[in-house]
């Protein structure tokens, strides 16, 4: 297997790294208890392992091995307990009262004097929020307690958080790292330095950090989870991160067993490994282990309503884009079939409030007469559209462009850089324009909040300027409802609403990719895209 793949992708490596790497291979096949160490690359780097800091997926990666906070997420994301063991919400929706496990120790120090540990209680948190407030310390996570009116310790075991209004997605916002507990005697010794002396309450603690080389995690023996069985979590020994800066170098680790997970897939080596419909390929089955399922990014064409452009005003053109283009064959040409094809609304598979059925599917022969209906309501004989986007999606828009073309709509395609669409596209400069919406938390209000008439740009995410009163006060509804299902179907009939006005052409749902070798198991797959570990085993 080293062989094969040496041979197709040797060519991306220069000599001093395929040395590196060699040397990287010898010392490896001397580690001690090598099936017991989880070893991944990073060739993004790490910024820092303060959570507070922790806003980068590698950040997040890094920090959630070390870290707690109130809840946490499960891999369907629900919210479930953590070092709260449960809560309870007002009836008014406005008040969090957290009871927390009194068995939950931050990772031994000698800064907590003779005991070298202590046990977390209620004020460890009110130090931990007061600090993501904190002007000096500036945190880019500030904005996760924007809707906390005020929080308070009540005693050691009861923590309680005031919301300014009633915002269901509240808990989910509360399982990011940002809000993981911290010990404060040791923020106050290092200061600015705690990035690289990490103490949490985490299933693994810092060892050891050569920035740019290797990272270095050991099991913390004194956590307080356990699985099903009662067995102390994690089951793993250690977690080694390395940095290899490229994809290249960090596939060919993986192929030659030197680490144990790769995550992605990048477009260097995406024909080697998977066939045009997405199936691993024969060669890498017998050692390697695919994982995939839905991201919470949804990728899109977004129509500025506001336009004076006839053709973008028309609801018949709009959704005669959305009918004229076979989104299946689109992501088996252009992404190995990595991606789901965005048949049902805004909101992303893989989050409550989806439905597959809300949406657009490939209907030409509908497309053409919606065309057709167009030119003669109006005398246009030659309706013509034009698409902005980046070099990155070009070779998207220009499938849609040859697709339309078939059922007699003229498309243009304007690339721009990425920074000239983001500033165009917030001021209403753009009528059709390329873009995508990254989930800030695992809530379909999220994405819903682009359709909010009170949001609309530059001054919120509403870049198409929908608006619709009955939409509006369905999502301020959802604010007060408490009740988990009636919420969810909320939120469908809202992206339903909205489909049927056709603002947005989505084109398809992003995919969590992961390889692993043979040897792991345990280590799931969720949409939020977080590496978990702490259930993760070697053979």
């Amino acid at each position: 297997m080293v062989k094969h793949v040496l041979k197709q992708i040797t060519n991306y490596l220069s000599i001093s790294c395929i040395i590196l790497l060699a040397t990287s291979c010898e010392n490896n096949s001397k580690t001690n208890n090598n099936h017991l160490v989880f070893k991944y690359n990073e060739h993004k780097n790490i910024g820092s392992l303060d959570p507070a800091f922790s806003k980068d997926i590698a950040d997040i990666w890094a920090t959630n091995q070390l870290f707690n906070g109130l809840v946490q997420m499960d891999e369907n994301l629900n919210v479930q307990p953590c070092i709260a063991k449960n809560w309870t919400i007002s009836e008014d929706a406005l008040i969090y009262s957290f009871s927390l496990r009194d068995d939950v120790y931050f990772h031994k120090d000698i800064l907590f004097g003779i005991d070298s540990t202590r046990n977390v209680i209620a004020k460890d948190f009110e130090y931990s929020l007061n600090r993501l407030l904190d002007k000096q310390v500036a945190s880019p996570g500030s904005w996760v307690l924007a809707k906390v009116d005020s929080f308070k310790a009540i005693n050691d075991t009861l923590f309680q958080i005031q919301l300014k209004q009633p915002f269901p997605a509240f808990l989910g916002l509360l399982t990011m790292k940002y809000c993981s507990v911290v010990p404060k005697e040791i923020i106050e010794h290092y200061g600015n330095d705690f990035r690289s002396h990490p103490i949490g309450t985490g299933p693994f603690k810092f060892k050891r950090w050569e920035e740019n080389i290797k990272l270095v995690f050991r099991r913390n023996n004194n956590y307080f989870e356990t699985d099903e069985k009662g067995k102390s979590l994690p089951y793993l020994e250690a977690i080694s991160i390395t940095f290899l800066p490229d994809k290249q170098s960090e596939f060919l680790q993986f192929a030659q067993g030197n680490i144990d997970f790769v995550s992605g897939l990048d477009a260097s080596y995406k024909d080697e490994v998977l066939t045009a419909d997405g199936r691993l390929r024969d060669f890498y089955s017998k050692d390697v282990n695919m994982i995939r399922g839905p991201y919470l990014n949804t990728e899109y064409l977004a129509f500025y309503m506001d336009s004076d452009v006839p053709e973008i005003q028309s609801e018949l053109i709009r959704k005669a884009v959305n009918y004229g283009f076979d989104r299946k064959k689109m992501m088996i040409y252009l992404r190995n079939g990595v991606g789901i094809p965005a048949n049902g609304g805004f909101i992303p598979k893989g989050l409550p409030g989806y439905n597959e059925h809300i949406g657009f599917t490939y209907q030409p022969e509908k497309a053409k007469q919606l065309i057709a209906q167009f030119k003669t309501e109006t005398g246009n004989k030659n309706p013509e559209i034009s698409i902005t986007t980046t070099s990155n999606y070009l070779s998207f828009c220009e499938y849609i462009q040859r697709e339309l073309h078939k059922i007699g709509l003229i498309v243009n395609v304007d690339v721009i850089p990425a920074a000239t669409l983001k500033d165009a596209k917030a001021n209403g400069k753009l009528n059709l324009f390329r873009a995508s919406w990254v989930a800030d938390y695992p809530d379909a209000e999220n994405y819903l909040s682009l359709y909010y008439s009170k949001n609309f740009a530059p001054n919120g995410p509403n870049y198409t300027h929908y608006k619709s009163d009955l939409f509006d006060a369905w999502y301020e509804k959802a604010f007060n409802e408490t009740n988990t299902a009636k919420r969810e179907h909320l939120y469908t009939k809202m992206d339903s609403l909205v489909m049927k006005k056709a603002p947005v052409v989505p084109l398809f749902y992003d995919e969590v990719v992961r390889f692993t070798r043979k040897n792991v198991s345990g280590l799931g797959i969720n949409p939020i895209n977080l590496l978990e570990l702490k259930r993760v085993t070697k053979d």
